[in-house]
């Protein structure tokens, strides 16, 4: 039987359908845009949106185990779509989410991701949450900069992280589709070490085999350069962590080595496999 993957074209996704077709697995990819999905051809592409539940119906057929993944329309359909998977006969489901536990319910941030938590958590699925730390992958949007002037522009050169591979994160949820005993389970998957982040640009330019400055910019500098790129709540929310995690100490996870079996990927690991991105 195949395995649903929705989010398949995202960051994780990709590495979660690579990583289920290497265990021998079918697996079926949900995606907007099929035509331009660019996946494993051993992967089945079947059309459909997470804010149309009723679009998903097709793909749902002779699926017993799937992975969902916390978006716009999961938060906006969340309760449809797991009423529609429990009548399809899935019965194991990943959740890949959000989750500020120091955030309370009503926050603008975790509303809707606590919406979908509670209803999932009421299915009669066996489900699995994986909420992630921060991805190394957000460093890709410094790419354009980096490409263009051989710098990056960003307040808070320290602001310190245990960032964590895609491919670790997709580890755990495979194992976690795979594999009993993760039912009812919450991890939390960070990388193996905290990175800062003036430490990361330098750690990009050895793997792409280029010098990158980086420019430390002020809030303010920070308000005026992300304006065009962001809400106004996000960079505020931005802004209120990076000075939290301002040369902070930061928790390492346990849990890529705790479920996957082995240790996470380093940043510089990170660097060497995306360094064509940043050329």
């Amino acid at each position: 039987m195949p395995i649903l993957v929705t989010g398949a074209t995202g960051t994780v996704g990709r590495s979660l359908v690579r990583q289920l077709l290497e265990a021998g697995q079918e697996v079926r990819a949900l995606t907007r845009f099929p035509e331009n999905a660019a996946l494993p051809p051993e992967a089945e592409l079947v059309r459909g949106d997470l804010g149309d539940p009723a679009s998903l119906t097709p793909a749902l057929r002779g699926v017993e185990r799937m992975h969902l993944v916390a978006i716009d329309g999961s938060l906006a359909a969340g309760a449809r779509l797991i009423e529609l998977a429990e009548r399809a006969g899935v019965r194991r489901i990943t959740h890949l989410g959000h989750n500020d536990p120091s955030a309370p319910d009503d926050d603008p941030m975790e509303a809707g991701h606590r919406a979908l938590h509670r209803v999932i958590e009421g299915s009669g699925l066996e489900w699995t949450h994986v909420f992630p730390g921060e991805f190394m992958a957000n460093t890709l949007d410094w790419a354009p900069s980096i490409k263009a002037a051989g710098e990056v522009r960003a307040p808070f050169g320290g602001w310190t992280n245990a960032m964590v591979h895609e491919a670790d994160i997709a580890a755990v949820l495979t194992t976690a589709l795979l594999e009993d005993g993760h039912a009812g389970r919450t991890y939390w998957p960070t990388g193996p070490e905290p990175v800062r982040r003036a430490d990361a640009v330098r750690l990009i330019g050895e793997a792409s085999g280029r010098e990158i400055r980086f420019v430390e910019l002020t809030p303010a500098q920070a308000r005026e350069e992300w304006k065009d790129t962001y809400p106004p709540e996000v960079i505020e929310w931005f802004l209120q962590l990076g000075d939290y995690l301002n040369d902070a100490e930061v928790p390492i996870s346990p849990d890529v080595e705790k479920v996957t079996g082995r240790t996470g990927r380093t940043f510089a690991q990170w660097a060497a496999d995306h360094a064509d991105d940043f050329r």
